[in-house]
């Protein structure tokens, strides 16, 4: 147990979490793709044609699309040499997805973060337990399952804006983290007063991103229980598989603390066997395709 007097009187916490907030203003703006995607999420529809041009105006995304589509991941016989192909055989769910991570990944890229942070461990991370949740969400009866990938990819974003606008307690939580037998997000509660989980949650808010996301992300370190039969509170998947990926050694900390207890965080999902392994085979495979364009 930490100590009462540890933690932050109420005031000062509010003052971090005010700080760490701003850090929203110190991030690169969106590019007209990523902002019209995301206004996508609150309910704005992009269609085949929209999603085309919008890929088509970005040299970029499109050359990484179409090498993603030519990967030993979707080979084809012949090459695809058109955005429009290939949304013909990502369809544009996956397609929309991955030019949604391609575009938040390297908006972030270019955010100033302090010592002791890697930009690349955090794309990363955050690409995999996005992957994950959408397969996971695939296979696991899950309350508003088509916002599982980007629950996954945008889960951690508090933790960056801690990074950025909180440099001087963002190494004393790491120290803390470091030395003491807690937990990161329990180092957080007693050195911030307040969670990542809750900053990301409140940075979702202001980027309008649907709030059944914004509450997956809130509770994504305690998600609630549900009943055999039931459909998962699209937290327990995002826990899940931000425990799984975090297993695997794909963290944002290099030295993450694991009970290493690997794919039993998703075999309480009481999956078949088979369907399980196939899953996971899925998933290593489309993250080792994707995971170059998240460095």
């Amino acid at each position: 147990m930490v100590p009462s007097s540890v933690a932050l009187a109420p005031s000062a916490s509010d003052v971090l979490k005010h700080r760490a907030m701003a850090a929203l203003n110190k991030l690169p703006p969106f590019s007209p793709i990523l902002h019209k995607l995301m206004a996508s999420l609150a309910g704005e529809d992009v269609s085949f044609s929209k999603l085309g041009d919008l890929i088509e105006k970005d040299t970029v995304v499109a050359g990484n699309i179409l090498h993603l589509v030519n990967s030993a991941l979707y080979a084809r016989h012949g090459t695809i040499n058109s955005v429009r192909h290939a949304l013909s055989i990502l369809g544009v769910d996956k397609v929309r997805n991955t030019v949604l991570a391609m575009s938040v990944s390297r908006m972030l890229n270019h955010a100033n973060t302090p010592a002791g942070w890697s930009m690349a461990r955090f794309n990363l991370h955050s690409a995999a337990a996005a992957i994950l949740s959408d397969q996971l969400a695939q296979h696991v009866p899950t309350v508003y399952p088509e916002g599982a990938f980007v629950a996954g990819l945008l889960h951690d974003v508090g933790r960056l804006l801690i990074a950025i606008g909180l440099p001087t307690e963002f190494g004393r939580v790491l120290q803390h983290y470091e030395h003491s037998g807690l937990s990161w997000i329990e180092c957080e509660q007693v050195l911030l007063g307040f969670t990542h989980a809750q900053l990301s949650a409140d940075a979702l808010a202001i980027w309008e991103v649907p709030e059944p996301i914004q509450v997956a992300v809130r509770d994504h370190h305690a998600p609630p229980s549900f009943r055999p039969g039931q459909p998962a509170p699209l937290s327990c998947v995002l826990n899940a598989a931000n425990q799984y990926i975090n297993s695997i050694g794909e963290s944002i900390l290099v030295q993450q603390k694991s009970d290493g207890s690997g794919s039993a965080w998703i075999q309480s999902f009481s999956l078949p066997p088979e369907t399980m392994e196939k899953m996971l085979a899925d998933f290593q495979a489309e993250h080792k395709a994707m995971a170059q364009y998240f460095h």
